[in-house]
């Protein structure tokens, strides 16, 4: 269990650098793409490669400004604080309790967030935008072992009694396995919905 808590400890630095890179990159380009549509309504993102993988369809849909703004302002302000947090920890910062549950905090609104999007898209706008599944790939991957490091680390304490504990040991023991599946469930729903497009394209 100790190298288990080790390893991961050595590999988040890694992930929030990662994570942050990839989720600023994809912010700024769809920044970039939503205002070049503005400003050309005949304009068409190079992620537009059919009916359904199609940016501008998400774009152009009312939840692309849930907030009163571009979605991707919420990535340019929340993925560089990743970034930071991964370059500090490289340097050998060590932060408190309630940091670390902070950003767990961030984490979890922006993977509700993400998948509320992602929900949108596949069933109100029908469409995808492969950057914004990049997002969600790599804020799942981030939320999952932010929230089993807190867990670990014993920022986020489980009650000593009960199945808990359990859980815990089976989730780090399986951390893999079950991350997967996740994905697997996602991808199982995306192709369900939009079976009558991808079955006509694979058989």
């Amino acid at each position: 269990m100790a190298a288990s808590k080790i390893t991961l400890e050595k590999v988040l630095p890694w992930m929030l650098v990662i994570v942050g890179i990839v989720g600023i990159v994809a912010s700024i380009v769809i920044t970039n793409d939503k205002f070049d549509l503005a400003a050309n309504p005949a304009f068409r993102p190079n992620c537009d490669l059919n009916p359904v993988v199609s940016c501008g369809s998400v774009m152009a849909s009312p939840q692309a400004h849930a907030f009163g703004v571009m979605n991707p302002y919420v990535g340019l302000i929340g993925f560089p604080v990743l970034v930071t947090i991964g370059m500090a920890l490289f340097a050998g910062a060590r932060f408190k309790r309630w940091f670390w549950l902070g950003m767990q905090a961030g984490l979890t609104f922006g993977i509700i967030f993400a998948y509320w999007l992602l929900y949108e898209s596949v069933y109100a706008i029908h469409a995808l935008c492969p950057y914004c599944l990049s997002v969600d790939l790599v804020l799942t991957i981030m939320f999952w072992y932010g929230l089993l490091y807190i867990v670990g680390k014993g920022y986020l304490p489980l009650p000593k009694k009960g199945i808990w504990q359990k859980l815990a040991a089976a989730a780090r023991a399986h951390h893999l396995d079950i991350l997967i599946l996740w994905f697997l469930i996602v991808i199982f729903f995306i192709f369900k919905h939009f079976w009558y497009y991808f079955g006509s394209h694979l058989f």
